[in-house]
C-alpha cells in the first residue's frame, strides 16, 4: 500500500509496493520475512563477539566523523533514488527545509516558523512520513480511481505455504542479504546512528550494481530493493544495542524504551554492565535469538493472510488508510493541527508524485538535516 509505518521502511516500500502492483506481494514479503531473520541472526552473532570493542571503538568519534558518514549518505540517495538529479535534489532541499524548521540548534532563534508557535518544536518526522506516503499516495490513488482505475494486481501462488520465493528470487536476494547486514550492523553501533541511513545506502548500492550489471529493474519492482534495506533495517537494531549496553546512548526509539527499562530495575547501561550484570546482558542477546526465530515462523505462514489486504476494493482500503493515518497522528499529541499539517505535507507529496518528484530524498532530509547540522555545530 506504500504506507511505511516508520522512516526505516521507507527504502524498502519504495520497491516492495512495485512488486505488489506486479502480484509479487508475497515474494517482497518472504524476502523482508527471510531477510529479517538471517540480518537479525548474523548481526546478533556479531553482538555476542564485538559488542564490547566496537563500543569503544564508537566513543571516539568526533562531530566531523559523523557529518562525514551523513553527508556522502545523502548525495549517493539523492542521485539514485529518482529518475532525475535535477527532481531529487529539489525534494532533497524540501526535506532540508522541513527539517530545520523550530529553533535553531546553535542559537536557540525560532527558525521558519512564520510566527506560529506551534512549529517552534519543529514537525516530527512521523507527521512527514505519514503525509508524503501514506496521505500522498491516498489523494494519488483517488485521483486515478475515475479516469485509469487499476485492476487489483494477480497474486501469484508459491509451491510451498512457506516457499514464496522461486530459485531466481533466492539467486537475488541472499547477497542483498548479507550486503544490507554489513551496512546495517556498524551504522548502529554509531553512537548517533540508526536505521535510515543503512537503508537507504543498502538501496543505492543495489541500485547501482543492478545497473552495472544491464538488469535495472528498479522502475518496476525490483527484489534486491526489498531484501537489502530490509535486512539493514534489523541488522542495525543489534548495533543499536551496542552504544545502549557499553555507553547508555539510546539512538532510536526503542533503545530509548529498553533504557527506561533498565532504569526501572535499577541498572545503569555502561562499560561497567558486562562485568556489573552479565546475567542480565547475556540473557537479553540469548532473547535475540529466540526472537528472530519466532518471528521467522510467525511472519512466512502469515504471508498468506496479510496479502489478502490487496483484494479490498480500493475505495474503501485507501479511506481506511487516510482515517488511520489521521488518528496515528492526532495520537501523537492530541493536537488537530499535527493532522491539518499532515494533510498539507500530503497535498505537497501528491503533486510530488504528479511531477514525478522522488519522495525518499524528502524524507532523507528531515532526518538527517537536523543531524548533520548539530555535528556541524558541535564541531565549531
Amino acid at each position: 500500500m506504500n504506507t511505511p509505518g516508520e522512516s526505516a521502511s521507507v527504502a524498502t516500500a519504495i520497491q516492495g509496493h512495485k512488486m505488489a502492483l506486479k502480484g509479487r506481494a508475497r515474494a517482497a514479503l518472504a524476502t523482508v520475512a527471510i531477510g529479517s531473520f538471517v540480518a537479525g541472526t548474523i548481526s546478533t552473532v556479531l553482538l555476542t563477539f564485538v559488542a564490547k570493542p566496537i563500543g569503544e571503538l564508537a566513543s571516539h568519534f568526533q562531530a566531523t566523523d559523523y557529518f562525514a558518514i551523513t553527508l556522502p549518505a545523502m548525495v549517493a540517495v539523492t542521485a539514485l533514488v529518482g529518475h532525475s538529479l535535477v527532481r531529487g535534489l529539489l525534494s532533497l532541499t524540501v526535506g532540508l527545509f522541513i527539517g530545520l524548521i523550530g529553533l535553531d540548534s546553535l542559537t536557540g532563534a525560532p527558525r521558519y516558523t512564520f510566527g506560529t508557535l506551534r512549529l517552534l518544536d519543529g514537525v516530527d518526522v512521523v507527521i512527514v512520513i505519514v503525509g508524503l506516503f501514506a496521505i500522498g499516495e491516498t489523494l494519488h490513488v483517488a485521483s486515478k480511481l475515475r479516469s485509469t482505475p487499476e485492476p487489483p494486481a494477480v497474486l501469484e501462488r508459491g509451491r510451498l505455504r512457506t516457499g514464496y520465493l522461486n530459485k531466481s528470487d533466492w539467486g537475488r536476494s541472499w547477497a542483498p542479504w548479507l550486503r544490507g547486514t554489513a551496512l546495517g550492523f556498524p551504522f548502529g553501533a554509531i553512537p548517533s546512528g540508526g536505521a535510515e541511513v543503512p537503508t537507504f545506502l543498502s538501496y543505492s548500492i543495489e541500485r547501482r550494481r543492478a545497473r552495472k550489471k544491464g538488469r535495472d529493474e528498479f522502475g518496476d519492482g525490483a527484489i534486491e530493493g526489498v531484501a537489502g534495506p530490509e535486512a539493514a533495517n534489523n541488522a542495525s537494531f543489534s548495533g543499536v544495542l551496542v552504544p545502549l549496553l557499553t555507553l547508555g546512548l539510546p539512538t532510536s526509539a526503542t533503545a530509548a524504551v529498553m533504557l527506561a527499562a533498565f532504569q526501572i530495575f535499577n541498572v545503569q547501561p555502561g562499560p561497567q554492565l558486562f562485568e556489573d550484570q552479565s546475567t542480565l546482558v547475556w540473557t537479553l542477546i540469548a532473547s535475540l535469538y529466540v526472537g528472530n526465530l519466532i518471528l521467522l515462523i510467525m511472519n512466512l505462514p502469515l504471508i498468506q493472510i496479510w496479502v489478502q489486504v490487496l483484494k479490498v476494493p480500493q475505495p474503501l482500503l485507501y479511506a481506511g488508510i487516510l482515517v488511520f493515518a489521521c488518528l496515528g497522528v492526532y495520537s501523537l499529541s492530541g493536537s488537530g493541527y499535527e493532522v491539518l499539517l499532515a494533510l498539507l505535507i500530503g497535498v505537497v507529496g501528491f503533486f510530488m508524485r504528479k511531477l514525478d518528484f522522488p519522495i525518499a530524498p524528502v524524507i532523507l532530509g528531515v532526518i538527517l538535516g537536523p543531524a548533520m547540522e548539530e555535528q556541524s555545530a558541535g564541531h565549531w
